[in-house]
């Protein structure tokens, strides 16, 4: 992994226009993220399902944990989504009765919170990711996914600088 500090390292122009040549004959990079992402989620779904729950679930069960209670519009910047997307999400969360929805400081304000339910529902989830997530890691190998988490960062960092990256641990 290159030093993040340092700028890229010099290649000749012959150098240069291979690379770009390789980087054509792979693809579209948006594809092959995607279908990362993609394996990634499933695998992780596979494990979360013996919770009973999804990754996304499972997500934003923590994240109310960590931050709650809060306005669903502070929910929604916070994982990075859209408020339909988190009205879909939180609908299961809250009918389950993981999650609560109660007034907030004035008569048009929401909160979101975390329930004792949620609070043990998340508990045993939690030990069903770290078990995806260990077998993640033995499956890459943890050079390749410390490596992949470097270039993650290093990525993110040059693609949007402000934006910082949510574990869900």
């Amino acid at each position: 992994m290159p030093d993040k500090t340092s700028p890229p390292k010099k290649t000749s122009a012959a150098g240069e226009a291979a690379v770009l040549t390789d980087l054509k004959t792979r693809g579209c990079t948006n594809l092959r993220l995607r279908q990362l992402v993609r394996r990634v989620d499933q695998h992780y779904d596979l494990e979360m399902a013996k919770a009973g729950l999804k990754t996304t679930q499972f997500s934003l069960l923590t994240y109310v944990l960590r931050f709650g209670p809060l306005r669903p519009g502070e929910l929604a910047q916070g994982l990075k989504l859209t408020a339909s997307t988190l009205s879909r999400n939180l609908k299961p969360l809250v009918d389950a009765g993981w999650l609560e929805l109660s007034a907030g400081t004035d008569a048009r304000s929401r909160l979101v919170s975390l329930t004792d339910a949620g609070r043990a529902k998340r508990e045993e989830a939690r030990h069903h990711w770290r078990a995806a997530q260990d077998a993640l890691n033995a499956q890459l190998g943890a050079a390749r996914v410390l490596a992949l988490h470097d270039l993650i960062e290093e990525a993110m960092g040059i693609l949007s600088p402000a934006e910082a990256p949510a574990c869900d641990t």
